[in-house]
């Protein structure tokens, strides 16, 4: 496999994988997300077989298209993660130097 092709694989994959992750953030339920899953495999199967540089490019930027004006605008996030609502909750106090207070 060439260098080239090796790079579009890899830019392809992101955007698939960039797709499910938006998605999720307007499917929170995972029934109603796996349908959604599968339409976007679908599309992207239904242009696996596309040989041609110039149509292959306004794929890709149709996509990064798409995947911008579905952005979220508020997007999922897992409680406990970074801005998630559970984030640093209830953290264990701070522990002081016992022995500072001693005399």
């Amino acid at each position: 496999m060439s260098s080239l092709a090796a790079a579009h694989r890899l830019q392809v994959q992101s955007l698939y994988k960039r797709s499910l992750k938006l998605s999720l953030d307007w499917y929170i339920q995972r029934d109603l997300w796996r349908q959604k899953a599968l339409a976007i495999r679908a599309q992207f199967e239904q242009n696996k077989h596309v040989t041609n540089p110039k149509d292959i490019q306004v794929l890709l930027q149709n996509t990064e298209k798409e995947l911008q004006e579905w952005a979220h605008p508020d997007p999922y996030k897992f409680p406990m993660g970074p801005e998630g609502t559970k984030w640093e909750r209830n953290l264990p106090p701070i522990v002081a130097d016992s022995s500072a207070h001693h005399h």
